[in-house]
């Protein structure tokens, strides 16, 4: 009952959410970089905070440190939604959101200078899973299938409250019925993708540490291995790699092979979905044989992207020949 009773509220969050968007002007104006071509909503991805935050006072305040984190991150994004703001102002908060990841998820007693390494990698996955928000439906599908595996994994390793997963996959299922179309009526925004995007690392991070299982990495893997060879290759072309643009994968099999956003997007969750079904049957491997897992999957998905690549680039040359 209780997750009817939440279903119901985020569903009625979203209805208020789009009409205070329309009336305040809170859309995203396509460009030149845009998959989209009409205004849209954003923001709409507040819908997972408040199912977050619903969770935190449904569960007599578990994971204040968490919380608290997730809050000012998304505030900040939200802000950000509203009013671009520079990343002098962001990055602040994006670390100490990350800190206090961190510290409940693993506590601060490891030493010094991992912790720091650990705080830029943090920022950095936040960051960069927030790029992401490019096209239809895939933030949403890919964490669904994402936050979808955990719960699976949860169900076999009880590490975390299952209910914190629920509830965000329920704001998940309510923001797709507005977002998986051929024309979106909403887009996540940074509130949305960056919300996500710090509850998958507090996820991953108390996983890997509770089961002392490196496969954890491959839960996302696809974007993953997308968004890093692609800073790779905005590196060799020499451009600013916080700037949007239209190298990803993803945007390339929209732009140039024409496919459906949708198609997209259900290709990469499904994907991730084979991937993080390894994941599962390996976690209770010996840490060797999950290295061994972990390295062959990766250069699986590294082939693939440089063919994929490589196909695109072929048939750009033909069209513009």
């Amino acid at each position: 009952m209780e997750y009817v009773i939440s279903a119901i509220v985020l569903v009625l969050s979203a209805i208020v959410y789009i009409k205070v968007a329309q009336k305040y002007d809170i859309v995203d104006n396509p460009n030149f970089r845009s998959s989209h071509t009409t205004p849209t909503i954003r923001g709409g991805g507040i819908l997972f905070f408040i199912a977050m935050a619903a969770f935190f006072i449904g569960s007599k305040f578990q994971y204040p440190y968490f919380f608290i984190g997730v809050s000012s991150i998304a505030l900040v994004s939200f802000i950000d939604d509203i009013i671009t703001l520079s990343a002098k102002i962001r990055l602040p908060f994006q670390f100490f959101a990350v800190a206090l990841v961190m510290y409940q998820a693993i506590g601060f007693n490891e030493p010094l200078l991992l912790i720091g390494v650990l705080l830029v990698i943090g920022v950095g996955f936040i960051n960069i899973y927030n790029f992401m928000d490019g096209i239809n439906g895939i933030t949403g599908l890919y964490s669904i299938a994402v936050l979808g595996s955990f719960v699976a994994l949860n169900y076999k390793e009880p590490i975390v409250n299952n209910q914190l997963l629920i509830y965000t996959l329920l704001s998940l299922l309510v923001f797709g019925y507005y977002n998986f179309r051929k024309k979106a009526r909403v887009f996540a925004g940074d509130i949305g993708s960056i919300s996500i995007a710090v509850l998958i690392l507090f996820l991953g991070l108390t996983f890997m540490v509770q089961l002392q299982s490196p496969v954890i990495l491959l839960l996302v893997a696809v974007y993953g291995v997308d968004a890093g060879l692609t800073i790779v290759y905005r590196l060799y072309l020499k451009e600013h790699i916080m700037q949007p643009h239209r190298h990803h994968i993803y945007q390339k099999l929209v732009d140039v092979w024409k496919w459906p956003h949708l198609k997209v997007s259900g290709v990469y969750a499904i994907v991730q979905v084979l991937i993080n079904s390894v994941v599962i049957l390996s976690i209770n491997c010996t840490v060797i044989a999950q290295i061994v897992v972990l390295i062959g999957v990766l250069a699986v998905l590294l082939i693939g992207y440089v063919f994929v690549f490589r196909q695109t680039e072929i048939k750009l040359k033909k069209v513009n020949f």
